[in-house]
């Protein structure tokens, strides 16, 4: 009676997915900015910062297209424990260490936790979703990270302290207070996946041997990385994807060098950035009037455009009141990007390759936090702290030329459907058997 009109498994997997999120995201959204206090007070540059930043993107980079694979053809729900675990880990080792390589290291396993999470999750949520809901789904589902977000610099910045040169002893207990935070997440990971959900979706009737066969040879057959790469909407989805996550890292990683160099408190840059969070959300919540208003292309390229510019003004020596309202105004826009680009690989990749399209969004994305960071110390180094942004501008500038001009973008919210095809010939035959019929 109640099975009928939802063929999932409900939406209470979505709210404990939600919630995990949201406990994991908050755990590195707090170690994120607390790596990079505990490398300064190691005695750290911003280049060196940079590198830090880029090494937590290193090991995800290299693992995300095998774990998307391995994905395709089998359960999602593993790696989500996995994911905790690697998480916890890494803020744990990160706030013992005394070195910098070896907080380097411990980040980079930090990374490739997030990544073994958001893989799996973000698989789940493409599965259980019919095509109707996946927007709606995919927004929810980043309002967990958004939480994480607002929270995690928040309680770091409320335990960091820079006096009396207590800026490594307070930033290596916000790591461990990170890691336990991180291991909350376990209580939710239960009954999150559906179990008709391992592969492709269950054929009405009984399977038989052949079916049986048939199926096993398909689930052995790869798409190519070529060929998901090539289709329409994949590129413009993965390269924004990646210019909105590279400015949340970048603002994350260098919003507390920045606010060094200008004297903002520790307690101030983390309310800032909690600040973007909300705005994040706030825009979420907002998405499906928004969408129905502009349409996926238009608010994908307006909000691009607009966080480009922000960006770029935040090179500019503002006080901090106008910091904030520039912060909660980039962080609405860049609340767009990540939800509408998981919907738009999605749909635009074929139905039995969607983790592998999402596990390379992510690897983009990884690519976008390994060379942005890079790049980004490299500036800083020899054109001060707020540099960055400028290039942080000019990406999403790049991203938002780059929605405009590829249709595909757009064009994935109301894909192109078969239809035309069957028709044609369908008539052909009830005109002819009439024909043969009549005399």
């Amino acid at each position: 009676m109640s099975s009928a009109p939802r063929p999932g498994p409900g939406r209470g997997w979505l709210l404990r997915l939600v919630v995990a999120f949201a406990f994991a995201q908050g755990a590195v959204s707090m170690a994120r900015p607390a790596v990079s206090y505990r490398a300064l007070a190691l005695g750290a540059d911003e280049t060196a910062v940079g590198v830090i930043a880029g090494v937590y993107a290193l090991l995800p980079l290299f693992a995300a297209v095998p774990l998307g694979r391995r994905t395709d053809h089998g359960r999602c729900a593993p790696l989500l424990p996995i994911g905790v675990v690697l998480i916890s880990g890494g803020c744990a080792l990160s706030g013992v260490v005394s070195s910098l390589p070896a907080m380097a290291a411990w980040s980079g396993v930090m990374g490739l936790g997030h990544l073994c999470f958001v893989i799996g999750a973000q698989s789940i949520v493409a599965r259980q979703s019919a095509p109707a809901e996946q927007d709606r789904n995919f927004g929810h589902f980043t309002i967990g990270a958004s939480l994480g977000q607002l929270v995690g610099p928040i309680a770091a910045g409320a335990l960091i302290s820079g006096g009396s040169g207590a800026l490594g002893r307070t930033s290596a207990l916000a790591l461990l207070v990170s890691a336990a935070v991180c291991a909350v997440a376990l209580t939710s990971l239960w009954r999150i996946e559906h179990r008709r959900t391992p592969g492709a979706a269950p054929a009405p009737g009984k399977p038989t041997a052949k079916t049986r066969a048939k199926s096993k040879t398909k689930t052995k057959a790869k798409v190519p990385v070529t060929a998901i790469l090539g289709a329409r909407g994949v590129p413009a989805g993965i390269f924004i994807s990646m210019a909105v996550l590279s400015a949340t890292d970048i603002l994350t990683a260098y919003l507390p060098v920045v606010g060094e160099h200008r004297g903002i408190a520790p307690a101030t840059v983390g309310l800032l950035l909690s600040l973007r969070a909300a705005a994040s959300i706030a825009c979420r919540l907002a998405m499906p009037p928004m969408l129905r208003l502009l349409g996926r292309t238009a608010l994908l390229v307006t909000s691009c455009l607009l966080a480009g510019l922000i960006c770029a003004g935040m090179v500019l020596p503002v006080p901090v009141p106008v910091l904030a309202v520039m912060l909660a105004a980039l962080g609405f826009c860049l609340g767009v990007g990540q939800p509408l680009s998981m919907t738009t690989v999605v749909r635009a990749a074929p139905a039995d390759a969607r983790s592998t399209a999402l596990a390379l969004r992510l690897t983009g994305n990884r690519l976008g936090q390994a060379a942005a960071p890079a790049a980004a110390g490299l500036i800083a180094g020899t054109a001060g702290a707020a540099a960055p942004f400028a290039l942080l501008g000019a990406l999403l500038l790049a991203a938002a030329g780059l929605g405009l001009r590829g249709g595909g973008v757009g064009g994935t919210s109301v894909r192109p459907e078969p239809a035309p095809v069957p028709p044609a010939p369908d008539p052909v035959r009830e005109r002819g058997a009439p024909r043969a019929d009549a005399p």
